[in-house]
């Protein structure tokens, strides 16, 4: 039991320390812990391929991540790197669609996961908690979209 209860108080801390989730109360942090998961992912390795299912988000405790997509001709283009405490694949675990863009491990990376299924499970436990951290995948996902909405903006003027 105390494997995962120290498992737990680490993926505590971790979140903690993410900064998507500052709305959460110190003791929603121990409630969700056991939600989450941590996984490494080596250098060169894919976490999802564009079109891959999408069923789970990552938060990145350490290491950063290439986003790429396919151009029309049909080759990986990076159009991102992720670094600590960037979340990402979120949409697929909101929405269920297919992933839109592919995400390598650029360097040896630590992640956090969280699971549709884990989420699913966490809105009928914990409902209140879950909400906060919907919550926070959808403020997170709001900045990025009007990011990208002002870089647009930019490039037409």
């Amino acid at each position: 039991m105390s494997d995962t209860n120290s498992l737990n108080n680490e993926i505590r801390d971790l979140l903690m320390d993410s900064g998507l989730f500052n709305a959460l109360l110190p003791a929603d942090f121990t409630a969700v812990a056991g939600y989450f998961s941590i996984t490494t992912v080596e250098q060169g390795k894919a976490i999802f391929q564009e079109g891959d299912a999408g069923s789970f988000m990552c938060i990145i405790n350490s290491g950063t991540v290439s986003v790429r997509k396919l151009n029309s001709d049909e080759q990986p283009v990076e159009i991102a790197t992720l670094r600590k405490g960037r979340a990402f694949g979120e949409m697929a675990v909101l929405d269920g669609e297919r992933r839109s863009a592919s995400c390598i491990a650029a360097t040896h990376c630590h992640l956090l996961n969280l699971g549709k299924d884990s989420l699913d499970k966490m809105l009928n436990d914990a409902p209140k908690i879950a909400a906060k951290i919907i919550r926070a995948i959808a403020v997170a996902l709001s900045r990025r979209l009007r990011m990208v909405d002002g870089q647009l903006l930019s490039q037409q003027v």
